[in-house]
């Protein structure tokens, strides 16, 4: 693995650790990324709906250039989504 590819990954979970820190400090933002995502999860361009809304409704920013931590973020919210509906 290269330097850059290293210093990449640590970007990520960087970033993915300050989302998660974002998240713990406001609880209702799992709860609200959960219900956007659930609107959006079946639509041809899921994660850049829900990534719209979530940042036009909460504290958290996705930029309209997905990093690797936002791709990641909207994959994990969309898969969460649908092994909810898999259960019912």
């Amino acid at each position: 693995m290269s330097v850059a590819e290293i210093k990449n990954k640590e970007r990520v979970i960087n970033e993915l650790l300050r989302f998660i820190r974002k998240v713990l400090v406001e609880p209702d933002i799992s709860d609200k990324a959960l219900e956007i995502a659930r609107k959006h999860f079946n639509e041809k361009n899921a994660e850049v709906l829900i990534a719209e809304e979530l940042t036009s409704t909460t504290n958290v920013k996705i930029p309209i250039e997905h990093s690797d931590a936002d791709r990641l973020f909207l994959e994990l919210l969309i898969d969460v989504v649908r092994d909810e509906k898999a259960l019912y």
